[in-house]
């Protein structure tokens, strides 16, 4: 009886690690984004500059992890239309260790995520 009880504990064990990666829910350092291209995680550091561009034609806002813009680990995209849900997330965020979760995808070689929700980032 015991026997049958801690196997099944063993095997709930696995399935639930396999369940939770399989979400997404590793967590990877900013300076590691890059390798995981592709991938939903959530990437973790701390916001080294930030930007919200208002006067741009498409005007979003930029959190960038690890090390500051040009030469940013990881890109955090706010797009106007979701931009109020954030308040200010460039001065919010600034200097803050945070993890975004999201899909991480490239653009022009550098890795970013697009976040529809503050949720996203904790």
């Amino acid at each position: 009886m015991k026997l049958k009880l801690l196997v099944a504990s063993v095997v709930c064990g696995c399935l639930f690690t396999v369940f939770a990666v399989g979400q997404g829910n590793k967590k990877i350092p900013a300076s590691e984004a890059g390798q995981h291209i592709g991938e939903h995680a959530a990437v973790c550091g701390v916001v080294a500059s930030s930007r919200y561009l208002s006067n741009s034609r498409s005007k979003p806002t930029f959190l960038n992890l690890g090390r500051p813009y040009p030469n940013q680990d990881y890109t955090v995209v706010i797009w106007p239309e979701d931009r109020p849900q954030f308040g200010r997330p460039e001065d919010t965020y600034l200097g803050k260790n945070i993890c975004v979760t999201g899909e991480i995808s490239s653009y022009r070689g550098m890795p970013e995520v697009v976040v529809r929700n503050p949720t996203q980032i904790q």
